[in-house]
């Protein structure tokens, strides 16, 4: 099986966020990911993945937390002094919590002043940070409405338009399977990109089991294929959380 991280902005909300790493390390994850971590201390998060023996992976641009705001500004017209601004912003907390990977999230924009855009806001991305990696990941437009990078295929367009060595896919199964219906078909076609992989079932966004995707298949295939990243829970648990990771193979 690949290696397994808990999204903690996703899993254990039934605990307060700091209590989450125990949490998980508890349940039988070396690694976790946090999706927007700007409301809280750095250095408190840094100490809690260090005492419990944690790897992070990921954490997104741009830093307004979870509960609004909107989710990014890279692809969108006018707002290229504020992604520059957020990005900074971002890497000083990376500083701290030395995430595996940052995402990189488009927003809501469309068209071609759009793609030009992000294209260019990738590229001073890549530029400005070389020694991280960076991701970008498509969205469904049903979980996101408006949402720029809406496809696999316009992903690896922009992917080899951007040529940074440091700008890669964050594969998310989930979304996959809500765009394409064919999780299995995407991954052939486009994991050799990824360098981070998050699941949930579909539709539903629940964890493994609840729905259409054969998870336990595309787990297999990860390991066939000799995949060395993560693999991410991002799922909404309809239970506490730990009764919900039958899922996860214990030591």
């Amino acid at each position: 099986m690949p290696k397994f991280a808990a999204n903690l902005t996703f899993l254990f909300t039934e605990l307060p966020f700091m209590e989450r790493f125990a949490a998980a390390k508890q349940a039988g994850f070396d690694a976790v990911e946090v999706l927007f971590p700007y409301e809280f201390s750095a250095q408190e998060m840094r100490h809690e993945l260090i005492r419990n023996d944690l790897t992070f992976v990921l954490m997104n641009v741009p830093p307004p937390n979870w509960t609004g705001g909107d989710r990014g500004f890279a692809a969108v017209p006018g707002c290229e002094e504020r992604f520059r601004r957020d990005f900074d912003r971002a890497i000083r907390f990376a500083d701290v919590l030395k995430p595996r990977h940052i995402h990189i999230m488009s927003g809501k924009a469309e068209g071609m002043v759009a793609r030009k855009t992000y294209v260019e806001n990738l590229k001073w991305a890549a530029a400005r940070a070389p020694k991280r990696s960076l991701t970008i990941e498509p969205i469904n437009p049903i979980d996101m409405p408006g949402y720029f990078l809406n496809s696999f295929d316009l992903a690896a367009e922009v992917l080899d338009e951007v040529g940074a060595p440091n700008l890669h896919l964050q594969f998310d199964a989930y979304h996959a399977q809500m765009l394409t219906e064919d999780v299995a078909g995407t991954w052939a076609e486009h994991g050799h990109r990824a360098v981070h992989v998050q699941f949930a079932d579909a539709p539903g966004r629940g964890g493994p089991g609840s729905g259409e995707i054969d998870l336990a298949g595309f787990f297999a295939t990860l390991d066939a294929e000799g995949y060395a990243g993560h693999a991410s829970a991002e799922y909404t648990p309809q239970s506490d959380t730990r009764e919900t990771l039958a899922w996860l193979p214990r030591p």
